[in-house]
């Protein structure tokens, strides 16, 4: 066992990162003794997803002016109180203020990586990087100074990123072969429709960051099939099974973890790859990393609350 202290790199986008995800994470992270470093596109600060932090605009009259304030839905679907305290925290962060850029990215600096998500427009650019994808290549390939993979964790989309980062030598996924979770189809589907039928009318795809084309199946370009089809088989993608006592509202999205209550929450880890699917699961998903940055952590596959 080792108490060295850790640096953690988090990429983001510029903008529209998903404030609980980054900011909780940053959060658990730091109040275990653990640095995080940033970098961005063109090492300025980022912004996050206003719609997802103020709940604002996720409704039918989000766009009348003076109703706009008024969120229902919004309170639903938008980030909780801690999480927006938290961001307002993490901006006054030194190493926040100060991200690298993209292409100034030495992943040998940084002991572990951790990819948050977010689903608006913005993040695509962080979800198509180049840069980023041969940084989380470095991640998976070259080994710390003892010779172990360095630890690698993402939640939500950050998933979709590790899926599209390609191993040059071997052409494949560096999640092909290991086990993972992400957003599942059956959670961005439900948001999906609460706000194209009922909330954001005037931007019906505000929460599919990719939609389907008129030949593609349903959900062809959601996160879960996307990384389902970078995996060596489609059950190393690794959802809540039937069956745990809190299995309905574990699946269901409604209920989210905090700092002392994982009961909602689904992480699986994979020897030193951590994933896990939404902003509901973070607090244990960010507890989780700490843990394996403190401790060794065996080859071994384990999911966390399996059973509820």
């Amino acid at each position: 066992m080792t108490n060295a202290p850790k640096t953690v790199l988090m990429p983001l986008p510029a903008h529209d990162c998903d404030p609980t995800e980054v900011a909780i994470s940053w959060k658990v992270l730091r109040q275990r003794g653990i640095d995080v470093c940033f970098a961005t596109p063109e090492g300025r600060p980022a912004t996050t997803d206003p719609v997802m932090f103020s709940g604002q605009g996720l409704d039918p009259w989000g766009r009348v002016p003076g109703l706009r304030r008024l969120p229902l839905l919004g309170l639903l679907l938008r980030a909780r109180q801690d999480a927006r305290q938290a961001w307002r925290q993490m901006e006054q962060d030194a190493c926040f203020k100060h991200p690298v850029a993209y292409k100034a990215i030495q992943s040998a600096d940084y002991q572990a990586l951790l990819l948050p998500g977010g689903h608006a427009p913005g993040m695509r650019v962080y979800q198509e990087s180049t840069l980023l994808q041969q940084c989380v290549v470095d991640f998976f390939k070259k080994p710390n100074a003892q010779g172990q993979q360095r630890p690698v964790a993402a939640i939500c989309h950050g998933v979709l990123l590790a899926a599209r980062s390609i191993d040059p030598d071997t052409q494949r996924s560096v999640l092909y072969g290991r086990k993972t979770t992400a957003l599942t189809w059956g959670m961005e589907r439900s948001a999906w429709d609460l706000t194209r039928y009922y909330g954001r009318l005037w931007d019906r795809n505000y929460y599919r960051t990719y939609v389907e084309g008129p030949t593609d199946p349903a959900g062809y370009w959601s996160v879960e099939a996307e990384v389902r089809r970078s995996l060596q088989r489609n059950e190393d993608f690794i959802d809540v099974p039937a069956g745990g006592i809190h299995h309905w509202l574990q699946r269901s999205g409604l209920l989210r973890d905090r700092a002392n209550d994982d009961r909602f929450a689904w992480v699986v880890q994979d020897g030193r790859y951590l994933s896990a699917r939404w902003p509901g699961d973070v607090y244990t998903f960010a507890s989780r990393f700490a843990d394996m940055l403190s401790t060794e952590v065996s080859d071994g596959f384990e999911v966390q609350n399996q059973t509820g």
